[in-house]
């Protein structure tokens, strides 16, 4: 009675899982359309890029956004830890090949916390310039029409303007899973979370407010300890009663991954830090690995039920992925990682909820509750230079 039960139960989630990819499916945007110019003079903006290393890409996603259709001043921060730090190369490139942008460099190792990107911007923010601020990590790859779109967002709808982010695969075999992974996994949880008030996505692909929001929550001294930067700007914001909005376009993100333990780390890494934040909402994540559920139901005497279930959960995750493609005007993915890709996200997400150590940038740090990071060791904090 035990495995009937438990079949039971797994039949269940498998077909939970097939209905929630059909729901993301029909959840995604329409084809979008570029951005017609209006004419109008557009709000000056000030760009964050923190930047850390040498990433595969990181001169064409740098260059994106210098290569902007935007008619208002831009001004470009990047900054870096370490004066040898060699993704100071691409910026001094960036100067050379832009000459009419406003680019600027920090180079500044102070810590004021354990997440050291948000070291970094701190850093940075000393020299904010306009208004409107847009932070955007250094792997995000964006169209000349970005900043037109977010910017015209935020003037409308105030708080903070985010945007789901697609993956570029570099060619080997783990970028092609992990760009799968956030077509086929990441977007549908953002675009059904989004749209049944489930969660309030906030991403580091893009994150735009004005600078008065972001003093107001404590600036980024606020979250110098979180993992989930990015998810704790956007609780700060809607604690002060201002919206977060998701745009219904995305930009790219370049998975570099060149090796199974790149991969592993670094969705591992992303698995505990939604397990970190949410870990009712973790839990319920269970439901999205229909393929796996119904394999172990088949192999422990599912049958032929199992069998329909498991070649349903497949379809259905094709399905979401060519609903992504569309939507978002990418190219086809390569449908016949799906089954391994599916295995691989199950065990990732088996691991997150063991797993406690996180290695990120060099340096290993414990998660604690609510997405703190504690390090083993890391250097000493010091106060902000005069």
């Amino acid at each position: 009675m035990l495995l009937d039960a438990l079949l039971i139960l797994l039949f269940a989630a498998a077909a939970a899982g097939c209905l929630y990819m059909i729901v993301a499916a029909s959840l995604a945007p329409p084809s979008a359309q570029p951005v017609r110019s209006t004419g109008r003079a557009e709000p000056a903006v000030t760009l964050l890029k923190p930047l850390h290393g040498d990433e595969t890409g990181l001169y064409e996603n740098l260059a994106s956004f210098c290569d902007q259709a935007y008619s208002g001043p831009v001004q470009i921060v990047f900054g870096v830890a370490r004066a040898d730090d060699p993704a100071i190369a691409a910026v001094e490139r960036l100067r050379r090949e832009f000459p009419g942008r406003t680019i600027e460099l920090v180079i500044d190792a102070t810590v004021f916390g354990t997440n050291p990107k948000v070291s970094n911007l701190i850093n940075m923010s000393r020299l904010i310039a306009h208004d409107i601020v847009v932070i955007a990590d250094s792997d995000i790859r964006v169209r000349p029409d970005y900043l037109s779109r977010i910017v015209s967002a935020l003037e409308q709808r105030g708080g903070v303007v985010t945007v789901p982010y697609y993956g570029i695969a570099t060619g080997s075999l783990w970028s092609r899973l992990a760009a799968m992974s956030i077509e086929g996994h990441f977007l549908s949880g953002v675009l059904v979370g989004s749209r049944f008030a489930l969660s309030r996505p906030c991403l580091g692909s893009t994150i735009a407010l004005t600078r008065q929001s972001l003093v107001a929550i404590g600036g980024f001294e606020a979250i110098a300890d979180c993992l989930a930067d990015d998810y704790a700007i956007g609780e700060l914001i809607t604690a002060r009663g201002e919206p977060v909005s998701l745009l219904p376009f995305a930009v790219g993100h370049v998975c570099d991954e060149r090796s199974f333990a790149q991969l592993w780390r670094h969705e591992l890494r992303w698995a505990m830090t939604i397990r970190g934040i949410d870990p009712v909402g973790y839990l319920g994540w269970s439901v999205s690995h229909a393929f796996p559920l119904a394999l172990i139901a088949l192999a422990i005497g599912g049958g032929e039920v199992a069998v329909f279930l498991a070649a349903a959960a497949l379809a259905c995750r094709g399905l979401l992925i060519y609903a992504i493609e569309r939507g978002y005007g990418l190219p086809p993915r390569p449908y016949w990682l799906i089954p391994l890709r599916d295995l691989l996200s199950f065990a990732v997400f088996v691991a997150g909820f063991v797993s406690r150590d996180v290695r990120w940038r060099g340096h290993r740090f414990k998660l604690e509750s609510e997405g703190i990071l504690i390090p083993d060791q890391f250097p000493e904090r010091r106060p902000p230079s005069p």
